[in-house]
């Protein structure tokens, strides 16, 4: 995401922005942004702009060429009139959607403007545009030091004007049916790309620059009266002049110069911001200063308070200052605990239609008006305040700091609102905090059931779905105090209070990447912080979902002391996704949680012990020592009578009293507990003598679990009422308070209900359990136990009514008239609302409410009296209406299909219909006083409108949409008209009149807010409709219900999507709704129409989905996105007649190269011979490897005779070979490989390695995200008895590749890494063996066997040298030759290659004949065809002594005698004809394909090789430059100097590598792809230098020689394939939309190209490429770097210059450049990083290295002069060396050294060697050299080691 830069070709560092507004719709300006080119290429500019009308570009003062086009502003279809075309109209949606990415604005550069380099800069320390580093301090970046061109600055003008802009910029003007609105404009967050749609720029959250506004607007909008006083006048334009307000600080407000109406307002932002941090607000906002806080501690240390400034419209002044009243003590609270406000300044705009809560921009926060309040407010006060100080707070997090992915979001978001939480918690106490909490965790349990996706998703690119935000922003900040909770039981750590503040700091300094904040990076912090590795909980919490369920029980044991306590945990995510492996793939649930958890016990002498339980299984049972020795709670008599007293004499205020008693019990300080006759009155219940003794015995009072909330997890805890009670009475903390009265209320009785009563009662509690309380007491409220509980709740409201005269009166036909409202108590308010709440839903059996209960309520509307309140009543009424109508509305819903919709509702008794009468009387009677008097913002008629959608859903009042209709019109407040329009919805509103007024409202209705709001919910209420049976479904609906009933749970879940399916069909059919003129002619109009709403669009085609039947589309256009592949392999353009005789045409003909059925992929054998008629005569006899080429060319001449019976051949022969040598193995080798297998899974380090990775099992969810080729030893079982090993190396590699992925995934010092290391041991010592044994074996065969038949086979005869090559005996077509010379060998020597100095390649796999490419059989030269070619004379310089032999001899003559004995075989099977003995020769495919490396039965005992490679014999098998040879190569020396007399050969004469696993055959096919981008002169073919491992051989076999006889380099060093970084390189091309014409293979048909494949002789494309790697054809980077630059090449060969596909191939091959060299740069080795880590770590804990551990500060140390002497480049210490370690700035050991001797330089140059400074860094050069030997032995074996194929030790020797 932050890379997109390089994708442009250029950074922005600046915007400046003018805007001249009217506030009639209209914005003239232009915008100058300075670019930064980042590539010398850049021609064109893209940015993005919509909705703008773009009037000129000027680039560096020069006007340029511009494209605009917005994809929104011309959506069409193709028949616009058709509304079943909505499908079509989804796809244009998203195409436009993907189209916009790009940029809507394409400028130009002029020619006059070059893109010239100012300069080079090494790109050390932070590469960050929001801060720039220290020079000695580099921070941690992931690129390497490297210098990078600067290129000079240009500079882009747009002008562009907007007019009604429909998305970014919100106009808030008067209307008729707002004649009163004050006018005023802001840009509004209406859709995701809202920002591009007010100004020209890179809409991207992660492009910051900095920023220059310029605002004209008019001084005044006041319009004056022509006839008023001139006097007046003046004043009155002054009244409210118009304010601009944006992000950045404002620099000056000036008057227009040339119009005295106008005044500018100029703004800077000089901290790089994103233009999704940008906001800005102009009106006639009233200005509110928040004053600075005196007391504040910033004033103390002399810092400055930033200006905090608050915006509203006039008419709102009185409602602003008590809103933002606390909004300094905010500010002060979060500089104080989490470090600076990042910015110069705050400002709060309080604006209209706002489509959200709030818009969050940089030093700006634009926030609805319906969050300001009076003094006289007490509920909007708590919302108000937490949305506020969450705008302060995401200033520093989610402005200041954003997440590096999409994936972080949930860090961002989580920690804002943690903050928040805190400050809230210093505002209102930690009760609040804690309830709240409380709360949010049951709020957590309820949605986190499986349904959800974890908070943090890394494998997801994609910003978070806005479904699941609502979420994660609940989840995310208990996350993270669960998180600071455990961080704080390390001991050393306070928590997240440690680490924010470094966490703020590192942004303000610069040490954090652009600012940008990674989950992994937050993570890393805390375990540096506390010491505590928070992986295993970021696994649970963060990368996974779901949260456990535990079930807790405990009982005392006498005997051991202790309380035993049983544990059981499950996870209900994870069971609901228990039998779906997607399920577990998507929602990643966690089967089990792990961790600590806290319980306390409070033991019999009142004290609490903590301990902790360590949860480790599901299941457990924990014994807990207990503390109290024989002692037993006592609950006696004369204790209670104690605390009576010393209750009681609290009551009196007594302190002494009050303070001894500590409030325990606090209900018994009240006066009417004591009284007797109080006690009566109120029917308070008493424990009986059994739960007393019960108590009495009992050894604890109680126990709580997880005490310190430490876990987001649903308890069930089995303990006995009284202990419950004890809690709630004795505990302080409200959590445990809250699960006592949770727990209580499961088991109603008349205790329960006096303790709850009590609860409410004591002004002690906080107000929220008091609330609770009164909440629980309805489950008392039952007939069982007399109505004991709403006797209760009907004693607690009668305190705030007037006593009756009758103490003793009955308080169920009492009439409660409450006194004049009073909510000075706000504990009070908030306990009144709860129990009228917790009375509404007292209920019957039959699910009625008491009529006494209805009345009540109504007489509290009737009586209510607000006329001395100090406070607003309109909530209170609210809550009054709403509990009526939850009263009125019975809890048993009617059977479905009870009563059709031709009945009114269930039968009301006159009772019913009585209080039904009053209770719309009242409730009618309180919407006409709110409509004389309003309320504020009318909630009173809000709750109005949702009390009879109440009655009308229960059927007890008809649903009459006309008095509601016209509270849906323009005029009403929002929150009314949204009201209506949900009362509206639930009718039958699709009757054509009203739907198409509801339309209109979508198209046109000046308020977005409302038209969302009427979109979302047209959609919706239709399925409501539905269920409630407004609309008739098909009669099969009823039989299916009847078949459900009767079946069992299986067909369910067909039943419901067969209901849901029904639903569709129904709304379709129905004539009112699917058939619903309205809808067919307006929708698509609105759709299509470019000022809709984006989320009306987006509603309007979901609701077209649900009615309409979409029309399908033509599908031609798809067939441009199927892969190219399977239309290549099966359309090869030559007929197969033609196949065996050219086979190299086809290839030509482009694609990838289709393979033949009967071929495996690695079949062709290691011989590359390439044919030229010219070269056999010109070859000197000298030079050439004793192989004769043109063999192998007749046998092509002459292929197409015996193929047919070749095919037979190898069928008979295949039925004979073990199914595991079908590839070829030999005995000995299957037979090692099974020894070395069963030894291996037997070791005791194996038992990680006998089965696949289970990521779920194992624990390694993101295994198969790092490791893509795994293996384990079970597969290589399968794969050896199954025949898919060649030889025993291939096998040895796939053991190497297992234990190279347990080394990648799992960390140094690990278990499993442990294990991996002795594994490995264990396999190497076995495999040296193995491979002796085998070499001696074969070498004694060899020795043994006697020479094959000679008729076509090769003759091998005795190392005699002999000077000449021997007469060759090919098929009778073929002419021999007695000196062929086109394949000659390029012996690599010397150079600076390590990785192939060793063995020359032989000359088969250097010169494989040109018509291989095709790969079919028939094609391969047999071993029986190649000629026996016999070594020449041993040249005097080379002498037979200075062979060392390494194995690779007995390698062979193992090999040829393996050989042998299948030739032995095939006589006796084969007939006497000796081309049919040619053909039966070889085996099945993959049995010739283990004989590539038996082709050259040659004498190589003079060759010298040092390691035996994996991959090795496949050379080895092939023919060795002889004697004569090895004499002239070392005239070349390492700059392999083309022989004297070189023979012509092809261009394409280079071989293709032979790799391990058949690659080379591959390779083979690919003959057209063989011609490098620079083109090799004929007459070099010099001896070619071919590489070892995993040949990476691509460069290296090119001509070392070019055209001048300059020798080239000394060989090129190649490097092994490394698939991943391929891929990555691929798919990050494929990405850029000009890549898509290279994204398969040419079509000259259908490209319009006929002569394409006639001018590109090796086609080659991104789709081929990516099909070879995933068939594994590279073996080295340079291999596939070539393709690559082959699509380049190409492109330009065929196309003139400056055409479209060349422009399109040079933006590419940019990118391609950049990724390339990324891929290829050097880095240090995990262990040697890890190594050296230590190291540094070891250097700064010795006392001898204080001096350097930090940077040098000349100031501080007193030494001016220091960087005179040591310039600032060169300082270095072990700080800055750490940095730049862990930065990976080094490439190898020897680097970090060098800077560690550097240091010790710079310190002996500036104080002298004999200084105490001096002397101490003698001193830490010798002990770090001395740390530093055994990390360089190491590391050289590793490097060795961790590779696949092992490096030679030492070069050949020649001469």
């Amino acid at each position: 995401m932050q890379r997109e830069h390089t994708r442009r070709g250029f950074t922005i560092s600046h915007q400046k922005v003018v805007l001249e507004i009217d506030f009639s719709g209209h914005i003239w300006g232009y915008t100058t942004i300075t670019l930064n080119p980042t590539s010398k290429d850049l021609k064109t500019i893209h940015l993005h702009a919509r909705q703008c009308v773009i009037h000129g570009v000027t680039v560096g003062s020069f006007p340029a060429d511009f494209v605009h086009q917005d994809p929104f502003a011309h959506l069409s279809v193709s028949n616009p009139q058709d509304v079943h075309n909505h499908p079509e109209l989804k796809r244009r949606v998203y195409s436009a959607l993907a189209e916009g990415d790009e940029g809507e604005l394409s400028i130009s550069i002029p020619r006059e403007v070059a893109v010239t380099p100012s300069g080079h800069r090494a790109q050390t320390g932070i590469v960050s545009e929001a801060a720039t580093p220290e020079p000695q301090t580099p921070g941690h970046m992931a690129q390497q030091p490297h210098s990078v061109t600067e290129y000079r600055q240009i500079e882009v003008t747009i002008t562009y004007s907007l007019k009604n802009p429909a998305d970014g910029v919100q106009f808030v003007l008067p209307s008729e049916a707002y004649p009163t609105r004050v006018p005023h404009v802001f840009t509004t967050p209406s859709s995701p790309d809202a920002a591009r749609c007010w100004v020209p720029c890179i809409d991207n959250l992660w492009e910051k620059c900095a920023w220059d506004f310029e605002f004209v607007v008019p001084r005044s909008l006041e319009q004056h009266d022509p006839a008023s006083d001139d006097e007046d006048e003046p004043e009155e334009s002054d009244d409210y002049p118009t304010v601009v307000i944006c992000s950045g600080e404002l620099v000056e407000q000036v008057a227009h110069p040339y119009n005295s109406s106008k005044t500018i307002f100029l703004f800077s932002q000089p901290v790089a911001t994103s233009i999704q941090h940008i906001a800005w607000a102009a009106g006639p906002f009233h200005v509110h200063t928040i004053p600075a806080d005196l007391s504040a501690a910033e004033d103390a240390s002399g810092t400055t308070q930033p200006l905090m400034d608050a915006f509203c419209l006039p008419g709102h002044e009185a409602f602003l200052s008590s809103t933002v009243a606390f909004m300094r003590s905010a500010m002060s609270f979060y500089v104080t605990e989490f470090g600076s406000y990042p910015f110069g300044s705050y400002k709060l705009v309080f604006v209209e239609e706002l489509p959200s809560q709030r818009y969050d921009a940089a030093t700006l926060s634009l926030v609805t008006v319906e969050m300001l309040h009076g003094e006289d407010a007490i509920d909007q006060v708590f919302e108000a305040r937490h949305t506020l100080s969450h705008a302060l707070a995401c200033q520093w997090i989610g402005v200041n700091i954003q997440q590096k992915m999409w994936s972080d979001t949930w860090l961002v978001n989580g920690l804002g609102l943690y903050i928040t939480g805190l400050f809230m918690r210093k505002l209102f106490g930690t009760n609040e905090y804690r309830y709240r909490l409380k709360k949010d965790m049951e709020r957590v349990i309820e949605l986190d059931n499986g349904s959800m996706p974890p908070i943090c998703q890394p494998q997801t690119l994609e910003p978070p779905d806005a479904v699941n935000i609502p979420f994660i922003n609940l989840k995310a900040p208990l996350v993270l105090h669960i998180l600071d909770r455990r961080l704080g039981k390390s001991g050393t750590s306070l928590g997240l209070s440690r680490v924010l503040p470094k966490l703020f700091l590192s942004a303000l300094t610069g040490d954090m990447p652009n600012n940008l904040l990674s989950t992994h990076s937050f993570l890393r912090m805390c375990r540096k912080v506390s010491g505590i590795d928070p992986r295993s909980f970021a696994e649970q919490w963060i990368y996974g979902s779901g949260c456990p369920t535990f079930g807790f029980s405990a009982s005392f044991n006498r005997k051991k002391m202790a309380v035993e306590i049983t544990m059981r945990q499950d996870a209900p995510a994870y069971k609901a996704h228990e039998s779906s492996e997607v399920g577990k793939l998507m929602m990643k649930p966690v089967p089990f949680f792990e961790g600590q958890m806290t319980i306390r016990i409070h033991e019999a002498d009142g004290t609490p012990y903590e301990h902790v339980l360590d949860i480790r299984s599901p299941f457990k049972r924990y014994e807990v020592p207990f503390n109290t020795k024989y002692k037993r709670v006592r609950r006696n008599t004369k204790r209670y009578l104690a605390r009576q007293a010393a209750a009681q004499a609290a009551a009196e205020g007594d302190a002494d009293a009050a303070a001894a008693m500590d409030m325990v019990d606090m209900g018994f300080g009240l006066e009417i507990w004591e009284n007797e006759q109080e006690r009566e009155n109120w029917k308070v219940a008493d424990w009986t003598e059994e739960d007393e003794q019960n108590m009495a015995g009992q050894t604890y009072e109680w126990i709580r679990i997880d005490a310190d909330f430490e876990w987001i997890a649903a308890i069930a805890f089995d303990q006995k009422d009284y202990m419950w009670v004890s809690q709630l009475q004795r505990d302080r903390d409200v959590v445990a308070q809250y699960e006592a009265i949770a727990v209580l209320s499961k088991t109603p009785n008349a205790i329960i209900s006096s303790t709850l009563t009590k609860t409410v009662l004591v002004s002690n509690y906080y107000y929220r359990i008091r609330c609770e309380a009164a909440a629980a007491l309805v489950t008392c409220a039952t007939q069982k136990l007399d109505w004991l509980g709403l006797f209760h709740l009907f004693k607690l409201f009668l305190r705030y009514c007037y006593e009756p005269e009758d103490p003793k009166a009955d308080l169920f036909n009492h009439t409660y008239v409450p006194r004049p409202n009073d909510f000075s108590d706000l504990a009070e308010y908030f306990v009144r609302k709860s129990i009228l709440r917790a009375i509404s839903r007292v209920r019957f059996e039959n699910g009625k409410t008491p009529p006494v209960i209805r009345q009540f309520l109504i007489d509290q509307l009737r009586y209510n009296d607000n006329t001395t309140n100090p406070y607003a009543d309109a909530l209170y009424i609210c809550t009054i209406i709403s509990a009526l109508g939850c009263a009125t509305v019975s809890t048993v819903p009617p059977e479905r299909g009870e009563f059709i919709s031709s009945e009114s509702g269930p039968v009301q008794d006159p009772q019913d219909a009585e209080l039904l009468k009053k209770a719309l009387s009242e409730v009618d009677r309180y919407r006409s006083m709110d409509r004389l008097i309003p309320t504020f913002h009318n909630v009173v008629t809000v709750a109005v409108i949702e009390f009879h959608m109440l009655l009308s859903l229960a059927s007890l009042i008809p649903h009459d949409p006309r008095p509601f209709f016209p509270l849906t019109r323009e005029g009403n407040y929002i929150q009314v008209r949204m009201a209506a329009f949900d009362y509206l919805f639930l009718g039958k509103w699709y009757v054509p009149k009203i739907m198409r007024y509801v339309l209109a409202v979508m198209a046109n209705d000046s308020s977005r807010i409302v038209r969302r709001h009427v979109a979302r919910n047209a959609c919706q209420s239709l399925a409501l409709l539905v269920n409630m049976a407004e609309m008739k479904t098909p009669k099969e609906a009823d039989s299916l219900m009847i078949e459900e009933d009767g079946n069992g749970g299986e067909k369910v879940k067909e039943n419901k999507k067969s209901e849901i399916d029904l639903m569709i069909k129904a709304l379709r059919k129905d004539r009112e709704v699917g058939k619903n003129e309205a809808i067919r002619e307006f929708l698509m109009p609105i759709a299509l129409a470019p000022d809709t709403d984006s989320e009306v669009r987006w509603c309007l085609l979901k609701l077209a989905d649900l009615l309409i039947r979409g029309a399908e589309e033509a599908p031609p256009k798809v067939t441009i996105h199927l892969p190219p592949t399977p239309v290549v392999e099966t359309a090869p353009p030559i007929p197969p007649v033609k196949l065996p005789s050219k086979p190299i045409r086809p290839l030509k003909a482009g694609g990838p190269p289709p393979r033949s059925p009967h071929t495996p992929f690695t079949v062709p054998p290691k011989l590359k011979l390439v044919p030229s008629s010219s070269s056999q005569a010109e070859a000197p006899p000298v030079r050439i490897p004793p192989i004769a080429p043109s063999v192998a060319v007749e046998k092509r001449k002459e292929a197409h005779v015996p193929k047919p019976s070749a095919k037979a051949n190898e069928k008979k022969t295949g039925k004979a070979v073990p199914k595991a040598q079908t590839s070829g193995m030999s005995v000995n080798d299957l037979r090692a490989c099974r020894s070395a297998l069963k030894k291996l899974q037997t070791n005791k380090h194996a038992a990680l390695f006998l089965q696949p990775v289970d990521p779920v099992r194992d624990r390694a969810p993101n295994y198969f995200d790092i490791i893509k080729s795994p293996m384990d030893l079970s597969t290589m079982h399968a794969k050896l008895e199954s025949g898919q090993y060649k030889d025993r190396f291939a096998f040895e590699a796939d053991f190497r590749l297992m234990v190279n992925n347990a080394k990648t995934y799992n960390m140094p010092g690990s278990f499993a890494h442990n294990e991996t290391l002795a594994l490995e041991s264990f396999f190497d010592k076995l495999w040296v063996r193995i491979n002796k044994t085998l070499e001696a074996a074969n070498s004694k065969a060899a020795q043994e066997r006697p020479p094959p038949p000679s008729t076509p086979s090769i003759r091998v005869p005795a190392p005699t040298p002999t000077p000449a090559p021997a007469p060759i005996k090919p098929s009778p077509a073929s002419t021999p030759v007695a000196t062929p010379s086109v394949p000659t060998i390029k012996l690599k020597i010397g150079g600076g290659s390590s990785t192939n100095s060793a063995a020359p390649s032989p000359s088969p796999a250097v010169s494989k004949p040109a018509p291989k490419p095709k790969g079919r059989k028939p094609k391969e030269p047999k071993l029986s065809e190649v000629p026996p070619p016999t070594a020449p004379a041993p040249p005097p310089s080379a002498p037979p002594t200075t062979f060392e032999d390494d194995g690779s001899l007995d390698l062979l003559e193992e090999v040829i005698a393996i050989e042998r004995e299948k030739k032995q075989e095939r006589k006796h099977a084969s007939s006497s004809n000796q081309r049919e003995r040619e053909r039966e020769r070889p085996p099945p495919p993959p049995v010739e394909k283990g004989k590539e490396r038996v082709v050259p039965k040659l004498v190589i005992g003079k060759r010298k090789k040092e390691i035996v490679d994996p991959t090795e014999d496949e050379i080895l098998a092939l023919a060795t430059p002889a004697k004569k040879e090895r004499t002239s190569v070392p005239a070349q020396n390492s700059s392999v100097a083309p022989p004297p007399a070189p023979p012509p050969a092809p261009k394409h004469v280079e071989p293709p590598a032979p790799a391990k696993n058949g690659v080379s055959a591959h390779k083979a096919r690919e003959k057209p792809p063989k011609s490098s981008p620079i083109p090799e002169p004929a007459p070099m073919p010099t001896p070619r230098s071919s590489t070892k491992g995993k040949e990476k051989e691509k460069d290296v076999s090119r001509p070392a020689t070019p055209a001048n006889g300059k020798p080239k380099k000394t060989p090129t060093q190649t490097t092994p394939i490394n698939e991943k970084k391929c891929r990555d390189i691929v798919k990050t091309l494929l990405k850029l939309p000009e890549a898509i014409i290279f994204s398969r293979p040419v079509d000259p048909v259908a490209d319009g190209c006929p002569t394409y494949y006639e001018e590109i002789k090796e086609p080659m494309d991104f789709g081929t490429i990516s099909n070879k790697l995933n068939e594994g054809k590279y073996s080295t980077m340079e291999e596939f770097a070539r393709d690559v630059e082959l699509v380049f090449q190409n492109c330009r060969i065929f196309n003139p210059p400056t055409t479209y596909p060349v422009m399109c191939a040079d933006a590419v091959e940019r990118v391609w450049k950049k990724e390339w060299a990324k891929a290829m740069e050097k880095r240090l080795s995990y262990a040697e990083k890890r190594s050296l880590q230590g190291l540094l770590k070891t250097l700064i804990n010795d006392n001898i290295s204080w001096v350097f551990r930090e940077p040098v500060d000349p100031i501080a140390l007193e030494i001016p002069t220091y960087f005179d002497v040591i310039p600032k480049k060169d300082a270095r210490d072990l700080r800055t060396i750490q940095q730049k370690l862990n930065a990976d700035k080094y490439d190898s050991v020897e680097a970090f050294e060098a800077d560690l001797d550097l240091m010790i330089h710079n310190a002996i140059t500036f104080n002298g060697a004999d200084s105490e400074v001096g002397k101490l860094a003698v001193q830490l050069r010798n002990r770090y050299r001395e740390l530093l030997v055994p990390i360089r032995g190491t590391n050289g074996k590793r490097k060795g080691g961790e590779k696949g194929t092992p490096q030679p030790a030492k070069r050949v020797k020649l001469g």
